[in-house]
């Protein structure tokens, strides 16, 4: 029965760990994308009419760009510099605070055909030129190519790219694949829906339809939240973000871990309970939580030895009453 309010506190953290954010279900639908920066702003970009809005945490439209052709969004974790790139028109974007255009790079002029474009810093991008099959490190800021790459990889389906200490991260909707400069492939992971890289400090994380995925070297990628039932998912360094039914919720890391660690045994904690029941003898002490509530749950429908022969006890005495009367 102690078993009880650790599983009801479990629930209760991870519940708490929810919250719905006040933003109208009309702003949500036909969203694209939902990109949260680590100020609790957020962004919706729309593909149907190219639009990209951003809102603060209580729902407040900051700003709002209408764009021609469709672009694509690397990522808000410098909300003053946001890189937008754009395969239609050949173009790279910087917008400021309020989504006002600071910066424009045309690569018309220059190369012949970009695929993806990855901005690394304020001063240099990473470039995937499709007709030269060549890796390209620009430096914007004085037009000048740094270093250029043959990149013979596959450009179909290619959803983003992302460069870090000299190595090519690569992301199609089916497929993770790590790169050395000189063209080695190094990892290649099946995935599912992928849709765009996030880099926190030295972690490659992937964004897909439903999960967040974090890349481990000695294990591969790792499934850190998911919810099969989301349109959308996101996150910023203080939470998980999802569209669900046109309505967008926010979980707590911190409240997640602490329920996590509620969950979990002490580790180095051997120490016997003073009583112990038949069915418990011989169980690890590092038996999971879920594991311990479907046997505490079984125990409940399976009749006990003593209670049977209780019954027995029971029956046996109601017949020598039969017999003496």
């Amino acid at each position: 029965m102690k078993l009880l309010p650790l599983i009801f506190a479990f629930v209760f953290c991870s519940l708490s760990a929810q919250k719905a954010l006040p933003l109208d279900t009309l702003k949500l639908k036909e969203a694209k994308d939902l990109f949260a920066d680590d100020y609790g702003n957020l962004y919706i970009y729309k593909n149907k009419d190219f639009s990209l809005t951003k809102y603060d945490s209580l729902g407040k439209q900051i700003g709002k760009m209408m764009l021609t052709v469709p672009f694509k969004i690397q990522g808000v974790q410098n909300p003053l510099s946001v890189p937008l790139f754009s395969e239609n028109a050949q173009e790279l974007k910087f917008v400021d605070q309020n989504l006002n255009e600071i910066q424009r790079i045309d690569f018309k002029q220059k190369f012949a055909f970009i695929k993806i474009a990855y901005a690394e810093d304020l001063q240099q991008i990473w470039l995937l030129d499709e007709s030269s099959k060549r890796l390209i490190q620009y430096n914007f800021r004085n037009d000048t190519t740094i270093n250029s790459y043959p990149f013979d990889a596959s450009f179909d389906d290619l959803m983003d790219l992302l460069v870090y200490e000299n190595k090519v991260y690569i992301l199609t909707r089916k497929h993770f694949r790590i790169y050395s400069l000189k063209f080695e492939k190094l990892i290649e992971i099946p995935i599912e829906d992928g849709k765009r890289f996030r880099r926190e400090n030295e972690s490659i994380l992937i964004i897909t339809n439903n999960s967040i995925l974090k890349y481990i070297p000695e294990k591969g990628l790792v499934k850190i939240f998911e919810d099969p039932d989301a349109q959308i998912v996101d996150k910023n360094t203080l939470a998980y973000f999802e569209i669900k039914a046109n309505n967008l919720y926010l979980y707590n890391l911190e409240k997640i871990k602490q329920a996590k660690q509620e969950s979990e045994p002490e580790p180095g904690n051997t120490e016997k309970p003073v009583q112990k029941t038949p069915e418990q003898t011989g169980e690890s002490a590092d038996k999971s939580l879920e594991k311990v509530q479907d046997k505490f749950i079984k125990d409940q429908s399976v009749e006990k030895p003593a209670d049977t022969m209780l019954k027995k006890l029971l029956e046996e005495t109601a017949e020598v009453q039969n017999v003496g009367i």
